[in-house]
């Protein structure tokens, strides 16, 4: 006995529309420029992520590298609520026994404030190759000055929320 199919199934399957997927060949990369006096830490390494991996584009896809390059200034001068400068820590390790120390976030503002908005976004970005290739994009400075004059950077709007 035969089955019967639909009525315009034939038409259905000739007309579906098939899901975009980015290429490396075709992703178009763009500069941003962050400045980040006056923001919250957090708010800002999110946004940041965002742009990192690609979420902002309409060509966004999971597992290429759509992602645009994102240049942070004045990294000395973001803001953090409550009392995270004296409470907030970050822990290393060398490897020995009783080899471990931390320095609070104050400690890390004053010696390598960049390092506190790389490890921030960093933290926000999944824990794969990908994203190991992503963080190579952000570009963070204490001051306001950035050597990518070239490159054209666009100015990127922060939303405070």
């Amino acid at each position: 006995m035969r089955r019967q199919s639909r009525p315009g199934a034939a038409l259905f399957m000739s007309t579906a529309i098939k899901t975009y997927q980015a290429t490396s060949q075709d992703r178009d990369r763009g500069w941003f420029l962050v400045d980040a006096e006056g923001k919250t830490l957090g708010r800002l390494a999110t946004q940041i992520a965002d742009v990192l991996r690609g979420k902002r584009k309409p060509t966004y896809t999971p597992h290429v590298d759509v992602g645009d390059f994102v240049i942070v200034v004045n990294a000395e001068k973001v803001v953090v609520t409550g009392n995270k400068r004296e409470a907030k820590r970050y822990w290393r390790h060398s490897g020995y026994p009783g080899g471990i120390r931390y320095r609070t976030l104050g400690e890390m503002l004053e010696r390598r404030p960049e390092e506190v908005l790389r490890k921030a976004v960093k933290g926000m970005l999944p824990r794969n190759r990908l994203a190991r290739r992503q963080i190579t994009k952000l570009k963070v400075y204490a001051g306001p000055d950035h050597p990518h004059q070239a490159q054209k950077p666009e100015q990127l709007e922060i939303k405070s929320r």
